[in-house]
């Protein structure tokens, strides 16, 4: 979350920044402003009574050492008044605390200076692309086509399993999104330096609430109840990504400065509900409730957060530079980016069949938002306790390369040709 001492200090550079997203969020700065001002008060209170309550136990000392044992009973009253106010102020301090708190965790992250200025995706700009658009002697298909000619997968049974939005992998489309997740896991770790963890994929709202999907987003997930217990709706949710589970795994932790920078990927699929999202259906990849996907995460020294952005963003482009397929990274504007990012890359791979670009994969600097949140910190050589800056990124996102992978390799006769760098993992050359 935001820094309460940047809003104290800079309130009203704050309000501009959070303008520039669009939110309306700006107009919760002067209620944060008021409570905390609130909460100092009754701060500055208590501490007062607390003096005066210390003062006057060492008079009653003095007072039974000088044999005085009714004056030294009034003064006994006197404090056990002032204990009740005391305690009437802490349980208000708490209250006015909840409440700015509460405000805090609702309000996004500010947009670094260098993100550009718009409304919506339309004023994203595009950094540079890689590649061309593939060209066919011949009609391509799309991907619903081939997965169904070639039994990839099977969307009606998918459909009739667990409801519309989720897939059920056939044979080669079951070893091909396989092979995909080691391909990743194998370059990220080999080649990237990346260290692989393999989270728990029911996590506690904690760690919602750390990255950032929790407030805002709570009606997107997934929520568990353990058997009939419903007095436990709510406190496990389906992760979203990975990037949930792995970049809490410091939480409330004091890292050593020479432990940054600290690299972590991992698979997993991922749970989204994305309640009355247009778009899931019965068939296709583009947008469904449950995917699989490589999540890179980095706990870095603030002062290297924006280099090890674009080192990121250049380990994701890696994957479609080795698969052969065309792709454009966008830098998202302070109108289009996500709650916890400070600035935000997206690639989106070109799929023939869909006639467009569809993102693969995200890539954010979320700046020190997510480790306060967490209370992750790290012991700096001064002895000072920072707050590293978090990232995450996809490296990359499966359905959607799943989908650009098919459309793009498709031969005449309606096989899929396999790029040279998926081999090893395939074991074939051609789906067919």
């Amino acid at each position: 979350m935001l820094d309460i001492r940047l809003i104290r200090e800079n309130a009203a550079k704050v309000r501009e920044r959070l303008a520039t997203r669009g939110g309306g969020d700006e107009a919760k700065i002067d209620q944060v402003v008021k409570l905390d001002e609130r909460r100092r008060a009754l701060l500055i209170e208590a501490e007062a009574l607390k003096s005066l309550r210390n003062r006057v136990s060492k008079e009653i000392g003095a007072l039974m050492a000088k044999k005085k044992p009714q004056e030294a009973e009034t003064k006994k009253n006197e404090t056990r008044d002032i204990g009740n106010k005391i305690s009437d102020l802490d349980k208000a301090v708490a209250e006015v605390e909840k409440a700015r708190d509460e405000l805090l965790l609702s309000l996004p992250n500010l947009p670094h200076e260098t993100v550009p200025l718009g409304k919506s995706a339309e004023d994203n700009p595009e950094i540079r692309t890689w590649g061309e658009k593939a060209q066919f002697a011949f009609k391509p298909k799309t991907h619903i086509d081939l997965a169904q000619s070639l039994k990839l997968i099977d969307f009606e049974r998918g459909t009739k399993l667990s409801g519309s939005g989720f897939l059920l992998y056939t044979n080669w489309g079951a070893r091909l999104e396989r092979a995909l997740i080691q391909y990743l896991l194998e370059l990220h770790t080999t080649h990237h330096g990346y260290t692989e963890v393999s989270p728990p994929y029911v996590i506690g709202r904690h760690c919602m609430v750390g990255v950032g999907q929790f407030p805002k987003f709570v009606d997107q997930a997934y929520a568990v109840q353990e058997g009939l217990d419903n007095t436990t709706m709510g406190q496990l949710y389906l992760l979203p990504t990975a990037e949930a589970p792995v970049a809490n795994i410091h939480r409330e932790e004091i890292l050593k400065e020479d432990q940054l920078p600290i690299y972590y990927c991992a698979y997993s699929p991922c749970f989204r509900a994305e309640a009355g999202a247009a778009g899931v259906g019965t068939r296709g990849m583009i947008r469904v409730h449950q995917f699989d996907k490589v999540e890179l995460i980095k706990l870095v020294k603030p002062e290297n957060s924006y280099d090890e952005l674009e080192k990121m963003v250049a380990h994701a482009e890696t994957v479609l530079q080795q698969l052969g397929l065309h792709y454009r990274v966008i830098l998202l504007c302070t109108g289009d980016m996500g709650f916890a990012s400070a600035k935000t890359y997206d690639i989106e791979v070109w799929a023939p069949g869909q006639h467009q670009y569809l993102e693969v994969s995200s890539c954010s600097n979320c700046e020190d938002f997510q480790a306060r949140r967490m209370n992750t910190r790290f012991k700096a050589a001064n002895a000072e306790n920072r707050l590293p800056h978090i990232l995450n990124g996809s490296g990359t996102a499966l359905a959607r390369l799943f989908v650009a992978l098919l459309e793009t390799r498709q031969q005449a006769d309606g096989s899929i040709k396999i790029p040279a760098a998926r081999h090893p993992y395939l074991k074939a050359e051609v789906i067919r």
